[in-house]
């Protein structure tokens, strides 16, 4: 899969650099922080595509929207200006999204997300939101 030469088309890339997150990804991320935004931290309903999460790890990502101590909402398109993927090798990137509050507009909270190409499409499996 390939993009345009500034990194910025509709597919991932495999290179060394650190990119814009693929628009081909974007829905799905829209739809995890949309879940993570109504206090959904399980993911319960269900994100074609999603790893399932587990009841520690929900808890852990509930506790560090709570300790940072805003609320967290939705994505504005202005979190692509900041948000990067990077290939790790294998069959997996890396992304990271800049997460949004109500008190902040962009806020310290990102999304830790690997990204696996599978013979089926993408797999998007969540490892934590905090403050890097």
């Amino acid at each position: 899969m390939s993009s345009d030469v500034n990194g910025y088309g509709p597919f991932p890339v495999k290179d060394d650099l650190q990119r814009p997150v693929a628009m081909v990804w974007r829905p799905v991320f829209h739809s995890i922080v949309r879940a993570l935004a109504h206090n959904d931290y399980q993911l319960i309903g269900e994100i074609d595509s999603v790893e399932p999460i587990s009841v520690d790890l929900a808890a852990h990502i509930r506790g560090n929207i709570e300790s940072y101590g805003a609320t967290l909402i939705e994505l504005p398109d202005q979190t692509w200006e900041s948000s990067c993927v990077m290939w790790k090798g294998g069959e997996s990137w890396e992304v990271l999204v800049d997460l949004w509050t109500v008190e902040d507009g962009r806020s310290d909270l990102c999304l830790e997300v690997d990204v696996h190409e599978t013979d089926s499409g993408f797999r998007f499996e969540i490892h934590m939101v905090y403050t890097p």
